[in-house]
């Protein structure tokens, strides 16, 4: 039999396909050059400007203008955000806010969603970074020590109380570090020490989606839906320093359930395609 023929021989299978993931990732790299930049053309001299007017006037009287700011920074970024709050949600308690740790967005998407005024306890590293540092100064973070110096960790829970007694509430990263698989990974004692001290309440705060829509280990931003989970209050007044191990894996699995429940439902639609 002669195999021979004067028909073009077919390309390869895969290389439509290749082809097609090509253009994917390149408007996925023009896609999220635009949201980086529209957001940083928002946030800078708008911040700016909000840092400087905090020098006159109470940070407290312009907490609207600067949750408008976080909230258009995520527009900007390209997310919806969604909120769910608990029946035992209370706004008006002053607390630590306790909230998994996905990417450089996390500070916006709760100041936009949580209805109280709120600063956080932030990497003292952080606040040597050229512009942002001296915002985040201005703006009242506490700075966490990079080194467990005893000095050190003293001056912070100073300031930590301190602005507890004021009626600052304060959002805290318990895991220490951005998520790497968008589970929520193990809690450090640091901060559930400090609420048992202090007889601080704690309120637990889940971020769904947010890791699609952008990662650590990626520049890459993919618009779409992230929820905020509001849990009820925690109290804190009447428990022991040794009970510490259980209220940190309490607060680890409230956290935790509307994520992995996410993570669920979205399995079996991914291995269908």
């Amino acid at each position: 039999m002669n195999l021979e023929t004067d028909q073009p021989i077919p390309a390869p299978a895969t290389a439509a396909p290749a082809e097609e993931r090509g253009l994917r990732r390149a408007w996925a790299i023009v896609r999220s050059t635009f949201h980086w930049l529209l957001s940083a053309a928002y946030f800078f001299p708008v911040c700016s400007f909000l840092v400087l007017l905090g020098i006159f006037v109470d940070p407290r009287r312009n907490d609207g203008a600067q949750r408008m700011l976080c909230r258009v920074v995520m527009k900007a970024a390209g997310a919806k955000l969604v909120v769910r709050r608990s029946p035992g949600f209370d706004p008006a308690r002053t607390c630590f806010l306790l909230i998994n740790h996905v990417n450089l967005f996390d500070p916006f998407v709760l100041y936009a969603t949580v209805p109280q005024f709120c600063r956080g306890l932030e990497l003292e590293s952080h606040f040597r970074i050229p512009v942002y540092g001296w915002m985040m100064k201005r703006f009242g973070n506490v700075p966490v020590p990079d080194v467990n110096r005893p000095s050190d960790l003293k001056r912070m829970w100073r300031l930590t109380r301190a602005a507890l007694d004021s009626g600052v509430s304060l959002a805290v990263f318990p895991e220490g570090q951005r998520t790497r698989d968008g589970r929520v990974g193990p809690f450090k004692d640091g901060v559930f020490r400090m609420a048992l001290q202090f007889g601080t309440p704690i309120i637990p705060v889940s971020v769904v989606g947010s890791f699609d829509f952008n990662k650590k280990t990626s520049w890459l931003i993919r618009p779409g839906t992230v929820t905020v989970y509001l849990h009820d209050v925690i109290e804190t007044k009447d428990l022991r320093k040794g009970d510490f191990p259980a209220l940190r894996d309490r607060v680890h699995a409230i956290i935790a359930s509307p994520i992995e429940e996410a993570r669920a439902t979205a399995r079996p639609a991914k291995t269908s395609r």
